[in-house]
Formats: structure tokens, sequence, C-alpha cells
């Protein structure tokens, strides 16, 4: 656990109380380059969203709060009041970028830009740092279309190579649910209304599943994109059965 001291300025003053990997906390090498929490466009909703720069803004990581009413914490000789357990993992900033690639190749009608004019949002002055992160340069590719025009590149949001790069992502979670035994399939069937139980889960099961936990990271009408590439069908909801006749003798009149 760690207390971090760096925060927005709209949070509750004090400290957190959070479990981190060493790198999301890992001291600065420079005065100007330590930890930060920030709000940035959430890319499925387009909220503000809470996430972590580490040191150098070199990796971003999503901040998951774990919440109890009337809990607190003890911290050495002083009491906590925000009793809230933050929860710091990996986040691929490629998943946050889509939502700015997506807007601005409609905006600007497929054209080529350089990233740093795609990057800019006047709501979320944190957004560029986006593009300080090691995994963009080395990963970029895998969602835009590049062109070089002397020492400078321009990029343009890609559906087809992102379509390509979401599916790995899908069974790469697959593979890490089969992996650990996770069962997935009264998950997959519950907001259906099938009533009938399954004993073991199909792979459709699995890709579904994963599917939806991906599109916790894409705009809607990617994540439907994404399905129609997974070969998958929309389930729809089906109408609830009909409650169960009485039986006979509670309808009955009394005589």
């Amino acid at each position: 656990m760690h207390g971090a001291k760096q925060r927005p300025a709209d949070a509750h003053p004090g400290q957190w109380v959070l479990i981190a990997p060493e790198s999301a906390t890992d001291p600065p090498k420079t005065p100007d380059s330590e930890p930060l929490f920030t709000k940035l466009r959430n890319p499925s909703t387009g909220e503000a969203t809470l996430y972590l720069f580490n040191s150098g803004a070199q990796q971003l990581f999503e901040v998951k709060a774990f919440h109890e009413e009337y809990r607190s914490w003890f911290i050495g000789q002083t009491v906590q009041q925000d009793g809230r357990l933050l929860f710091i993992t990996p986040m691929d900033p490629l998943f946050l970028m889509l939502y700015y690639l997506i807007k601005a190749d409609k905006e600007q009608q497929g054209k080529f830009q350089p990233l740093d004019q795609v990057m800019l949002d006047s709501d979320y002055p944190s957004c560029p740092l986006l593009l300080k992160c090691a995994d963009v340069k080395q990963y970029i590719h895998h969602i835009t279309e590049e062109k070089e025009i002397g020492s400078q590149k321009f990029h343009k949001y890609s559906q087809e190579k992102t379509l390509k790069w979401l599916k790995k992502k899908v069974n790469q979670t697959v593979k890490a649910l089969e992996g650990n035994n996770i069962s997935v399939g009264e998950r997959v069937c519950a907001p259906t209304f099938i009533s009938d139980k399954q004993t073991t889960d199909t792979k459709e099961d699995y890709v579904r599943y994963a599917h939806g936990l991906i599109s916790e990271y894409i705009p809607e009408d990617l994540s439907k994109e994404l399905l129609k590439y997974l070969g998958l069908l929309e389930l729809k909801s089906s109408a609830p059965e009909p409650p169960l006749k009485m039986p006979a003798q509670r309808c009955a009149k009394k005589k």
C-alpha cells in the first residue's frame, strides 16, 4: 500500500490509500516529473475519469476506487477520513487515444495529422501527456495509418487496423479467462433472461464475455463493429417468461 499525496485540485485533502505496482510510484528522476493523478476523458463514456501517470508520464494507470460507507483509515497517529481504497492497474493509452483519433477522422474527413494536433482537449489539459507514454510510439501503428514527410510523422485513424488490434485483445483476454478456469457462461446469459442453466462454458461464451470487458474501454459504435468483426450476433433481451398459473385449488372459489 502507498499513501499518495499527488491528487487533482478537486480531490479531498489528505492522503489516499492505494494498492499499486512499484512502477506506478517510482521516485521521480527530476523534480517536475512526479507521479500525477489527473482526470482524462473516459474512452467509452466520454466522461471525466481518474487516471495516474507515473514518473515522467512513461506509463498510464487506471484508478478504480473501492468505497464502503463509514470507512476510515488509521495512518500512523492520524485518521484518514477518506476511507476509499484505490486500485491502480496498468492501462493501454491507445484506448484513450482512440476517442480523439475517431473524432479527428470525422472532423477532418480522413486527413493525416500530427498526433500533437489530434491529442488536444481544452477540458482535459493533461491529455497531451498520453503521447509521452512509452507504448504509444511503439504501438500507434496498430490503430492508425502512418505517413512520414521529411522528419515529421502524420497519422489518421484506421478502423480496419483497430478492429484487428482489438480482436487480439479479446483473444488474449479469452486465454487468460480459460487459463484461470473462470466460469463466464451464466454471466453471459444473465442479461438475456435465459433460464436454462449451462454446466460448461463454450468458446462463444468466453469470446462474448471478453468482448464485454474490452467494450468498457471503447466507444459504443466501435463495440458493435467489433462484435460483428468477431463473427457474433448481437444478443437481444428476450421478454421475461409469464408467471406460472396459480394452482387450481387456490383459484377455485370456496363454496
